[in-house]
């Protein structure tokens, strides 16, 4: 060693350093596997099963269930158990060239139905629309509708009416055809609402009188169902059976629908 490496080393020797880093500490926790959360404790487990199943049990209540729910829908119908707010209000006005019938039973006239818009045949409604209208085959002699309308809010529905044989001036029932993506139509509190099926599809039973409002963007109007009302749904249309009959018998009505 020369003097200069000498000189060096004795400088170095009075020299305080930093302490050098734990690197091979820290490389080893950056390796190390996360630990797993820990399970929930048993008493948490116990308490959200336990609310679990009174959150079932009360979807087996059918109030209860109304008021979890707020509202039923069939197809583009809904239906409010209980009274919504706004208030509907009692009638708006809509354009003469679409109107509804003002009640399903029974005091609607051959005068009131020879006035409403749309009126057409069986045969060209048929051809209005891109759906088959199905006709019952219950009972064996309810033949075809009396009355035919096709109504148009963005995609044309469908109205078939049959009056009474022994009281030509009430309507016996009407059948309702409601393409998807045209009316938009809200029931509020009816008498008494079931649910059921036709032919194994979901469906709801309800009993008027109730108002019934029916939207499409542009119109918006109420009028108000005195009768019964059958409503179910396949793929791209909502059924409206409206009747002063019973469910059983309006359910057979409905099952027994065809084509011409």
């Amino acid at each position: 060693m020369n003097e200069f490496e000498k000189q060096l080393t004795d400088i170095s020797k009075g020299m305080d350093y930093p302490p050098t880093p734990d690197i091979a500490g820290f490389v080893s926790a950056r390796l190390r596997p996360a630990r797993s959360p820990r399970l929930l404790s048993k008493t948490w487990a116990w308490s959200l099963t336990i609310v679990l199943i009174l959150l079932l049990s009360l979807m087996l209540i059918p109030p209860a269930r109304a008021a979890i729910l707020e509202f039923i829908q069939i197809g583009i119908v809904r239906i409010f158990p209980q009274p919504i707010e706004p208030t509907v209000e009692p009638i708006t006005t809509a354009t003469p060239q679409t109107q509804m019938l003002q009640t399903a039973t029974p005091n609607a006239t051959l005068q009131f139905l020879e006035t409403i818009a749309g009126k057409t045949t069986l045969a060209d409604a048929q051809k209005q629309v891109t759906y088959p209208i199905l006709l019952p085959a219950y009972p064996a002699d309810i033949g075809e509708p009396d009355y035919v309308y096709i109504q148009n809010a963005d995609g044309n529905m469908a109205i078939l009416v049959w009056l009474d044989p022994q009281s030509p001036e009430t309507v016996l029932m009407s059948l309702h055809f409601i393409p998807d993506g045209s009316w938009a139509i809200t029931k509020v509190s009816p008498t008494i609402l079931e649910e059921t099926t036709v032919n194994g599809v979901r469906a709801i039973w309800a009993v008027g009188p109730y108002p019934l409002r029916f939207t499409d963007g542009d119109l918006d109007f109420t009028r108000i169902v005195d009768g019964n009302v059958l409503i179910w749904a396949d793929d791209t249309i909502t059924y409206r059976l409206e009747t002063d009959l019973s469910l059983e018998e309006t359910t057979r009505i409905a099952e027994s629908l065809t084509s011409p």
